[in-house]
């Protein structure tokens, strides 16, 4: 079986019995079966206890039955949209998706970690995110102009705005919660769900301990005064050992706080953990999708996006964060449809993307705003002067 637009276009038709489409990946750490990789970290739940994994007990069947195991959730739902997203970025000149840019760069001089440009596909909240709420278009409030009022407006009833905008919103759903009570409270929950867990565990109560060195060994007890904000700007009394009252502007501790210094890892978060496998889960649900009042060309088209953001992200070796770098080893497709499950051979990353352009052509032919109505360069907005202040305040200029 192959997926094609005119299947997606079938199976996202208001009278469809379709179900959706899984794809189940098994994951290999880079170096090797059974390497330790590490998991997402969680800060604790309460003051003063460690940080911590996202446990959990899920059930597995190797053959001989259904058995509970052990599972640590090592890339849960929310962070594998911000990565298909992601994905979705670096597609949008190629597929020439919509996008809008809230531009940083004259704010002055910040700090080089400091991104100089806010992509769409990158606002934590989507469409419902603050930055776009707080941002200028032409110097006129976002949302007082036709474009912002007809995006934040938008719901899964009336969803052409978005789909014209921000069609990843339609996929990984929304909340637009930051209108206040007279603003639109509007919800749309998520037709693409993602999630890569790690099976059985071998151990999961070690720590990553360790020990920041230093060549010459000086020695931590040593007492600096020192800028807290500008750590260059420090000194030490000769001899001195112990903390004293510092002079105004300046703290008083130990040789580690300016980088200095042997300094063991105290309080060690935990370490990366080996399983017996790992899996990655997909699904997209055209039931979920059929809450989105669209046409089952444009509910097509977001599955063909979705397609191509999985494969832009996870169809190669992939790097999760620091420690945690797997590649698929096997992949498996299953459409659910309505003469029964039916597995299907994924399609090449580069099969994908044409995949997703044949989609917004035909929703294109239906006259729906893709396509030619997407806007071709991303839409450049600015910060208003309340967010500016906040920025500028929390990122003063470096000497």
């Amino acid at each position: 079986m192959k997926l094609d637009v005119a299947r997606l276009i079938g199976a996202n038709d208001d009278s469809s019995q379709a179900a959706g489409i899984t794809i189940t990946t098994a994951l290999e750490p880079l170096a090797g079966p059974f390497a330790p990789v590490k998991p997402a970290v969680y800060a604790p739940a309460r003051q003063g206890e460690p940080p911590r994994f996202q446990h959990d007990k899920r059930w597995r069947d190797d053959g001989s039955g259904p058995r509970s195991v052990g599972a640590i959730v090592i890339d849960n739902v929310p962070s594998q949209a911000n990565r298909l997203e992601a994905a979705l970025k670096d597609l949008s000149s190629t597929l020439g998706l919509p996008s809008l840019v809230l531009d940083l760069s004259g704010l002055g001089e910040l700090p080089p970690h400091i991104p100089k440009q806010l992509s769409s596909f990158e606002f934590p909240h989507r469409q419902a995110d603050a930055y776009l709420r707080d941002a200028l278009l032409d110097g006129e409030p976002f949302g007082k102009t036709d474009i912002g009022r007809a995006i934040f407006a938008a719901t899964a009833d009336d969803p052409l705005p978005l789909l014209q905008w921000f069609p990843q919103a339609l996929l990984f759903g929304f909340w637009q919660s930051h209108l206040g009570k007279k603003g639109s409270q509007a919800k749309l929950a998520r037709s693409w769900v993602s999630e890569i867990a790690g099976y059985e565990p071998a151990s999961t109560d070690t720590g990553q301990l360790g020990l920041k060195g230093d060549p010459l060994n000086l020695p931590n007890e040593f007492v600096i005064e020192f800028d807290p904000d500008d750590p260059r700007d420090w000194s030490a009394a000769e001899g001195q050992r112990e903390k004293s009252k510092a002079a105004k502007g300046k703290k008083s501790d130990a040789l580690s706080n300016v980088g200095h210094g042997q300094v063991p890892v105290s309080d060690p978060p935990p370490a990366a953990v080996s399983f017996a496998s790992i899996k990655q889960r997909s699904t997209v649900s055209f039931a979920a999708l059929r809450r989105v009042k669209l046409p089952a060309e444009g509910r097509a088209l977001l599955v063909a996006l979705g397609i191509a953001a999985h494969l832009g992200a996870f169809g190669r070796g992939f790097s999760l964060r620091s420690g945690c770098e797997l590649r698929p080893s096997s992949a498996e497709g299953m459409w659910l449809g309505e003469a029964g499950d039916a597995a299907f051979d994924l399609p090449h990353f580069a099969e994908a993307q044409d995949l997703a352009r044949d989609a917004i052509s035909a929703a294109g032919e239906l006259g729906l705003p893709v396509g030619t109505a997407w806007q071709s360069k991303p839409l450049v907005l600015q910060p208003n002067p309340s967010l500016t202040k906040v920025i500028t305040a929390s990122f003063p200029p470096l000497d």
